[in-house]
């Protein structure tokens, strides 16, 4: 059984131009994606999306962050999915991120780390809805 799990390609990255890297890196990895779009959230969307941060010293520079430009928001499949997929993109800090993963290969620092992966199947789930439809999921 499959299961999925949620992530975003940060605007750092996408801007970059290594979106496209990033999602072959991760299907390499045996990943398979189920839902992609490319978006531009405003303040108010990623406050609600990081809501889990607010109070926290880095919440506001990472909505003013998330809000700055466009981004890819996408859902994965694979079993273990959220387990893997932190596997995969490693630590915050690429500099602390393990060879071959995908902040160790595509992060520019801790801020701009390329990538945001769900923590936990409940989240994969909450963050999931906040951008696609049951129906948008294939």
């Amino acid at each position: 059984m499959l299961d999925y799990t949620f992530s975003i390609i940060k605007p750092d990255a996408f801007n970059s131009g290594k979106a496209g890297k990033i999602l072959a890196h991760l299907e390499g990895q045996g990943f398979t994606l189920k839902a992609c779009r490319v978006i531009h959230m405003t303040k108010r969307q990623a406050e609600e999306f990081y809501a889990v941060h607010r109070g926290r010293p880095f919440f506001a520079e990472l909505v003013e962050f998330m809000s700055s430009a466009p981004c890819l928001p996408f859902i994965l499949a694979k079993a273990g999915a959220v387990h893997a997929l932190r596997d995969a993109i490693g630590a915050t800090d690429p500099a602390e991120a393990a060879a071959g993963t995908v902040r160790k290969l595509y992060a520019e620092s801790k801020g701009r780390n390329a990538i945001h992966a769900s923590d936990s199947d409940d989240n994969a789930v909450r963050e999931s809805r906040f951008f696609f439809t049951e129906a948008e999921v294939v």
